[in-house]
């Protein structure tokens, strides 16, 4: 059983140590893909308030009655995502396929959802990694202060404690950007839903049947008019 328990701990230990430089390193790029998401959330927020540039609610209202300024004013949308959504609309419109207008809505939903996607990952493994990045030093530090060795300790606390700091940083910060991130696409579907809502509704068809009720003083169905007599 000790030579046992004494492989398992062995076993263990190795594992632990071979994860260590792969942890660190997700944990250094999930810090770089904070920052790069981190960076396009500045530019969608610079675009929002740039000066001279127009407001969602305007893009869309003019974009829905006058769908031939698509390709002039869509660019101008605050993110790509309302753009490409913009640009949808303008088009089915401007083919009078309203159906599809719709279909650009949901569209929309389902880009907005694949973007939060993002930060809402970095949420989750910000964290866990951080205390995996923490932890796994912690057990040769343990050992080098069992050798009496305080530099190695030292060395080994000084990974861990980086580590958790990495992890709360990321995932602290991609929850406020999810948070914002989250406000700020809903404002704009429902700025552009209204502006949808806003369409007059389809006109309805006026072609009526002909009338089939004979006029006034014509024989009824199956009475021939009688030919004339000769004089």
């Amino acid at each position: 059983m000790p030579l046992a328990a004494g492989l398992i701990n062995d076993a263990l230990s190795g594992i632990a140590r071979a994860l260590e430089v792969p942890v660190h390193v997700a944990a250094l790029l999930l810090l770089l893909v904070l920052g790069v998401e981190l960076g396009r959330a500045v530019t969608e927020i610079w675009r929002r308030h740039r000066p001279g540039r127009l407001r969602l609610p305007a893009l869309a209202r003019t974009i829905v009655h006058d769908p031939r300024q698509t390709a002039t004013l869509a660019p101008q949308a605050p993110t790509p995502i309302a753009a490409n959504a913009l640009e949808a609309i303008g088009a089915a419109l401007g083919a009078g396929q309203r159906e599809w207008v719709e279909h650009a809505l949901i569209e929309y939903e389902i880009a907005v959802g694949r973007r939060l996607d993002r930060t809402r990952l970095l949420v989750r493994f910000g964290p866990a990694l951080g205390l995996a990045g923490t932890l796994i030093p912690l057990a040769p530090g343990l050992g080098a202060l069992g050798r009496g060795d305080i530099a190695g300790l030292a060395a080994d606390l000084q990974v861990a404690f980086a580590a958790t700091v990495i992890g709360l940083l990321v995932g602290t910060v991609a929850f406020g950007l999810t948070l914002t991130r989250t406000r700020l696409y809903a404002e704009d579907l429902a700025t552009i839903e209204h502006a949808v809502a806003l369409l007059p509704p389809a006109a309805a068809s006026t072609t009526t049947a002909p009338s089939t009720t004979p006029p006034p003083g014509s024989p009824p169905d199956g009475v021939g008019i009688p030919a004339p007599t000769p004089s």
